[in-house]
């Protein structure tokens, strides 16, 4: 039966106490279930639990609480002047709900007590299981035995007995919390890793703060850590205290010893305070500041000590004592639906402290300021960014700084012939501090025309046209000659015109599907004036899988690839349930004999390219390959073989990936090196949350490839090895990791970390 009431008339209508015929009257539409069979009475159990309620207002005319009831019995005592509902009970009042085996209400004190089975869920969708429960007329819960409390956001408090004081907050006694589940994804019980066990918990609901007295720390059933003063946050949200300490060793600090303080400012803004002890170092601090606005976020992390440093460029390794400091900021705003500005600033005191610490083993740092407009048809980017060298013998001199660099486009729909024509403007200025000083404008505008014929071609019409006006001086500083250009004012114009044409071929193969895509493309330029112009961002050239059918296949706009070139190749993609293998393959032939712009080794600087391609194999998300290659159109040497492979599940994989850079060229120059790299990494799951897992990476390159290395071909650069201890809400572990390169005061060795969390609870 369902029925609507207020409080005060709690199972009474028009202000009377239901008598016996009262309560044989409301259920008189209701079969007896006592006089049915078993099949019966589960129908109509499941029908009173299961069907939807009507709307009830949670408070009527006169402001008290209505309360909505489904019960299969309701019995009326005259003497005692109690009600009771029973066999599956279920009130509900605005966003709260009660479930218990019976529900009685004394009329004369007003005391409802829910018994067997209880389970009470609150407005915050919070969720109260009991074997008794007392409640008041605000359906709030009053005493209760044997209680769980389980929180939305994944918390549970469990306790003996507990009772609600008059300001609405919770005492337990002898209680014990843990983040953990208590059931696995197959709904089978299982015993929480860790938990807090307390004389005494209070629950403050308005805050959703737990404070503990007397708690300890027990990991898989055995107490080892008191934690006194400890309070947290219900709705697992951070709030204040202090982490778990970190602990370490490594071949530059000796022993570590890190703690953390985190400061919960408001709900939008936090302050990490971190402190770092060593035994063959000075102390360090660091302090991170977050803040969440109403248009975007920010954070700004820095670190500082006082104490010694070796220079990168010192050859006797004489140590002094300096100050020493990292700062790191970024954010991301966005100003309105169209304009967002990303900033990030870092910057070093010198070049190994990011190492010696542990922070970073990055060579360069970098620091950027963006401002992009995006809308349906444009673009327009106004950035600056500027470099720091640091695990590199490079002067900071001739490390350029680009502001401001300003790109624009502007998409304009079927203007010429159906086609799409896109115009761009663009500006850089470079500048060092001791070098070379490049500024560069251009404007450009490209029509584009894609149709498919009725034989299924899909054929791509292109034309293109530019001018570059450019400003350069210093170019003598320049160390390589072929980026100088000519200083002063310099310009040029562009002109490029293409056919591409690709015509899929789909079939039936070995079961499966097979896709057949060959490709041609033409592309023809005049002469253009490349030498005469500064490169500053075109000098990575390698002809890849990825510029193969590329207008320039030069990155950047520095240098523009000219004259006439036929490129010709194939795509092929074979799928199966589960499989899907792709693969392509092509080439280029320029049709003037003269010789090009493009260095030796980079496999384009002959009349016929060399041959480039790619193939990807992926079984369902168990297995991963890709190889890239490149091959000498003469002898077909490997002259670029890269492969990365992944095989395995999230919990057990093994990672593979190696590169060989063959050029054959007789002088390795800046961009060109010839290098040999191996990268593994894995992870052996078992027990259900044990695993080890390690990581390689190794430098294969020796001498006869770079003469700049002291290799032998087999020179490790850091290894690492490790086990670990992972569910759904602990983590600890222990690491190993050797590095083999030393830098300055940044030594080689091995290092040792132990770490541990209680996830849901931030320690």
């Amino acid at each position: 039966m369902l029925l609507a009431l207020s409080p005060a008339d709690a199972f009474a209508q028009d202000g009377e106490a239901p008598g016996v015929d009262t309560a044989q009257e409301l259920v008189a539409d209701q079969p007896d279930p006592f006089e049915m069979d078993e099949e019966q009475e589960a129908e109509v159990v499941l029908d009173l639990d299961t069907r939807a309620s009507p709307a009830i207002p949670e408070r009527n005319a006169a402001g008290e609480r209505q309360i909505g009831f489904e019960a299969t019995e309701l019995v009326y005592d005259q003497d005692s002047d109690t009600v009771t509902a029973g066999g599956n009970v279920i009130l509900r009042s605005g966003d709260q709900s009660l479930r218990a085996d019976a529900v009685t209400w004394n009329r004369q004190s007003g005391e409802i007590v829910a018994t067997g089975a209880v389970r009470l869920v609150d407005e915050d969708g919070n969720q109260l299981f009991s074997d008794r429960l007392v409640l008041t007329d605000e359906l709030e819960a009053g005493a209760m035995d044997n209680l769980l409390l389980a929180f939305r956001q994944g918390g549970r408090l469990a306790a003996a007995n507990g009772q609600r004081t008059a300001d609405g907050d919770i005492l337990l006694e002898r209680a014990a919390y843990s983040g953990c589940a208590v059931v696995d994804a197959d709904g089978c019980d299982k015993t929480p890793s860790w938990r807090i066990t307390a004389e005494r918990v209070w629950y403050d609901a308005e805050t959703d703060r737990i404070r503990f007295s007397g708690a300890y720390l027990e990991l898989f059933g055995a107490r080892l850590l008191p934690l006194p003063g400890l309070t947290i946050r219900a709705d697992g949200s951070a709030s204040s205290g202090f982490f778990v300490p970190d602990i370490g060793l490594t071949a530059s600090n000796g022993i570590e010893l890190t703690d953390s303080y985190y400061m919960r400012l408001a709900e939008n803004r936090d302050l990490l305070l971190s402190g770092y002890l060593y035994t063959e170092a000075a102390p360090m601090v660091s302090a991170q500041y977050r803040h969440l606005t109403g248009t975007g976020a920010y954070q700004v992390t820095g670190y500082a000590t006082y104490g010694s440093r070796i220079p990168l460029s010192d050859g006797f390794a004489n140590s002094e004592k300096d100050f020493r400091g990292y700062l790191f900021a970024n954010g991301r705003f966005q100003l309105d639906p169209n304009w967002t500005f990303t900033g990030s600033a870092r910057l070093a005191s010198d070049r190994t402290f990011l190492r010696r610490y542990d922070i970073s083993r990055e060579d360069r740092i970098r620091s950027v300021v963006q401002a992009e407009r995006i809308d349906d048809n444009s673009y327009v980017s106004i950035a600056g960014w500027a470099t720091q060298a640091l695990l590199v013998s490079t002067p900071q001199g001739q490390v350029p700084l680009a502001a401001p660099l300003i790109d624009a486009r502007y998409r304009l729909q079927d203007p010429l012939l159906g086609g799409t024509v896109e115009l761009q403007a663009n500006t850089l200025a470079i500048t060092r501090g001791s070098g070379q000083d490049t500024q560069r404008a251009f404007a450009r505008a490209q029509w584009d025309l894609r149709r498919l014929t009725n034989w299924g071609q899909l054929v791509t019409l292109t034309a293109l046209v530019r001018g570059d006006v450019y400003h350069s001086d210093e170019n003598d500083r320049s160390p390589t000659p072929s980026y100088r250009g000519l200083p002063g004012w310099q310009a040029r114009g562009i002109a490029t015109a293409a056919v591409d044409v690709q015509w899929p071929l789909v079939g039936a193969f070995a079961g499966g599907t097979q896709t057949l895509t060959p490709r041609l493309q033409l592309v023809a330029s005049p002469a253009i004036r490349n030498l005469e112009i500064p490169n500053e961002d075109s000098r990575a050239i390698d002809l890849e899988d990825s510029n193969l059918f590329a207008l320039n296949r030069f990155p950047g706009y520095d240098r523009v690839e000219d004259g006439v070139r036929l490129t010709y190749g194939a795509d092929w993609q074979f799928t199966l349930p589960g499989w899907r293998v792709d693969a392509t393959l092509g080439q280029s032939y320029r049709l003037s004999d003269e010789p090009t712009l493009f260095p030796d080794g980079t496999g384009l600087n002959e009349q016929f390219s060399d041959f480039v391609g790619r193939t990807q194999v992926r079984y369902e998300d168990f297995v991963k390959f890709t190889h890239r290659y490149r091959l000498d159109k003469d002898n077909f040497a490997v002259r670029r073989n890269e492969v990365d492979a992944t095989v395995g599940s999230d919990r057990t994989y093994l990672e593979l990936g190696y590169l060989r850079l063959n050029r054959d060229i007789d002088l390795n120059f800046e961009d060109l090196q010839d290098r040999e790299e191996l990268r593994l990494a894995g992870r052996v799951a078992f027990a259900r949350y044990w695993s080890v897992f390690g990581s390689a990476v190794v430098n294969l390159t020796d001498r006869a490839e770079d003469l700049s290395l002291t290799s032998d071909g087999f020179d490790p650069l850091r290894t690492r090895l490790g086990v670990a201890y992972a569910d759904d809400c602990l983590e600890f572990g222990f690491t190993w990791r050797r590095d083999y390169i030393r830098l300055a005061d940044a030594q080689s060795g091995s290092s040792f970390r132990l770490y541990f969390a209680l996830r849901n609870i931030g320690l």
